[in-house]
């Protein structure tokens, strides 16, 4: 028994050493890679912080944070989109953008075709493509930074409940979770950490994200400072709430299934059978081509359903 015991032990001393070498040459590498990077974003957001209006001049921007929390114009809504979508992007180079390509696309379909119509609505198209892939961008960093919601909010609850403040379960949060989530929330924490007063960094961090739910929470983070009360209790209630919401957001997707499935049959069928004409009658399509007028009062009417469909299967909640 002796020999074959000493032999067991060797063994897994050997298989030992075997898995010390190899976490010293390779996984002290790579967590000493992954702490580079992580305090090379912390550095970026200190100087993006250091950047902003906000942070200059305290007074001025907390009466521009207060005027666009709600937005009237469609300026101040692209602003905020192109704010929010995550995209290192104004307003401004997006309109740019979105002129050049109309320019670009309308130019070519005007040397293709050589109808001034087809031209036109080329340049409309041209000048959609930008603004639908922010749009898009837009519209996902929020589904999922709204989905990061309730297990960040529950992670402050336990940081809080350790006895650590907001700023620090922000932080945590900053560390545990991945973008976007981590990039609002480290902002957030570093415009506090450089001296912003908290009021000022949650305010600013309701505006820069655009959900009602963490508006929601920040203006209970307000009140809670000024009366007090069970600060863990409170984030864990939000995350039961921000939970419930997602649970109606997805049942009202799954009723109105249907709806954007015959949107999207009813957009697309008009494109498909058009290629199906142009492939099987040829010279009935080119009858239609010779008529722009036509084309244009379809673009238009595709456009007022597509509007009128998606005011029909999309709730706000």
């Amino acid at each position: 028994m002796t020999p074959v015991l000493l032999t067991f032990v060797a063994t897994v001393i050997g298989v030992l050493c075997v898995c010390s070498l190899v976490a010293d040459l390779f996984l002290r590498d790579r967590s000493r890679f992954a702490r580079r990077v992580d305090e090379e974003f912390r550095e970026r957001q200190r100087e993006s912080v250091r950047r902003s209006r906000l942070f200059k001049d305290p007074q001025r921007g907390f009466a521009e944070t207060a005027d666009r929390e709600e937005l009237h114009g469609w300026g101040e809504r692209l602003t905020a989109m192109v704010e929010q979508s995550g995209l290192h992007l104004s307003s401004g180079a997006l309109l740019s953008i979105m002129a050049a390509s109309g320019l670009a696309l309308g130019a070519m379909a005007m040397l293709i075709r050589g109808n001034l119509l087809v031209a036109g609505l080329a340049g409309m198209v041209g000048s959609g493509l930008p603004f639908g892939y922010v749009y898009h961008t837009w519209k996902r960093r929020k589904d999922k930074l709204l989905r990061q919601l309730p297990d960040a909010f529950d992670l402050m609850a336990r940081a809080v409940r350790a006895g650590h403040t907001v700023s620090q379960s922000l932080q945590a949060v900053a560390d545990e979770f991945e973008p976007p989530i981590a990039m609002e929330f480290t902002y957030c924490y570093e415009q506090q950490n450089l001296g912003l007063s908290p009021e000022l960094a949650l305010r600013d961090l309701a505006r820069r994200c655009g959900l009602l739910e963490i508006k929601i929470l920040v203006l209970a983070l307000l009140v809670q400072q000024q009366t007090g009360g069970n600060l863990a209790q409170l984030l864990e209630d939000s995350a039961a709430l921000v939970r419930d919401r997602l649970i109606i957001r997805v049942k009202v997707q799954a009723l109105t299934g249907e709806g954007r499935l015959q949107a999207i049959v009813l957009l697309a069928l008009p494109f498909f059978l058009m290629a199906a004409l142009f492939f099987l009658q040829p010279t009935y399509v080119a009858e239609l081509f010779r008529r722009p007028f036509l084309l244009g009062s379809m673009a238009v009417a595709m456009v007022i359903g597509t509007l009128w469909i998606r005011k029909i299967i999309n709730f706000d909640f």
